[in-house]
């Protein structure tokens, strides 16, 4: 049996928001910590993968960046079914991206429930004279559909990697409860299988015999 040291968590992350709030550029910055002036849209979607330790364990993200433009929205389902985590991305400086990022949430919430964690993400924090999204409306709307709010800027590398980390330590939490929920049912059922039943006729018979002993001893 392999050590838990010796273990690799798989976990699938997608990447959803409007075009242009800078998808591309965040996954860039924290698989290889580039970074491209130019605006090029992703078409459909592209596909990257980061190894990370945390805490001695071993994970490997397999991270999907959709497209945002309006005409590949309804491949989204294909990219994010079978999710552990989204992130999801608004630029602070367009009001129109944060409402984008409801309607994903609405999306993922009705697709797959609570099994997958998501992280909302306040993008271009290095555009703060341009804002248009306050922290206190995102943050609030995070809180209210059990989400997690963090603001980045994939120009200045800001708040990129604590966002990811935040991300999969928390994968790793909710993969672990569920592993331990599902071994202690496993063993419940087991402990079930095992319990020797009594059938309710043969308890007179026992009784009879006892009261036989009894009237032997008088």
């Amino acid at each position: 049996m392999a050590n838990s040291t010796d273990e690799i968590s798989n976990f699938k992350v997608v990447l959803l928001g409007k075009g242009c709030v800078g998808k591309t550029s965040l996954v860039l910055r924290y698989v290889v910590d580039k970074f491209n002036n130019n605006n090029i849209s992703t078409v459909q979607a592209s596909f990257l993968k980061k190894k990370l330790n945390i805490d001695g364990k071993r994970i490997n993200l397999a991270i999907w960046d959709t497209a945002g433009q309006e005409q590949f929205h309804a491949l989204g389902p294909i990219y994010y079914r079978s999710s552990q985590g989204a992130v999801l991305v608004y630029d602070i400086t367009d009001q129109d991206s944060f409402q984008k990022v409801k309607t994903w949430v609405k999306e993922l919430r009705k697709m797959l429930g609570n099994d997958v964690y998501l992280v909302i993400v306040g993008n271009k924090i290095d555009l703060e004279k341009d804002r248009h999204v306050s922290l206190e409306e995102a943050k609030e709307y995070a809180e209210k559909v059990g989400a997690t709010h963090c603001e980045t800027s994939a120009k200045l590398n800001q708040g990129v990697d604590e966002m990811f980390f935040t991300l999969t330590k928390n994968m790793l939490s909710i993969s672990e409860q569920k592993q331990l929920f599902n071994s202690t049912l496993s063993r419940q059922n087991s402990q079930r299988r095992n319990v020797i039943v009594v059938d309710d006729e043969q308890e007179p018979s026992m009784s009879t015999s006892k009261s036989c002993c009894g009237s032997s001893g008088a």
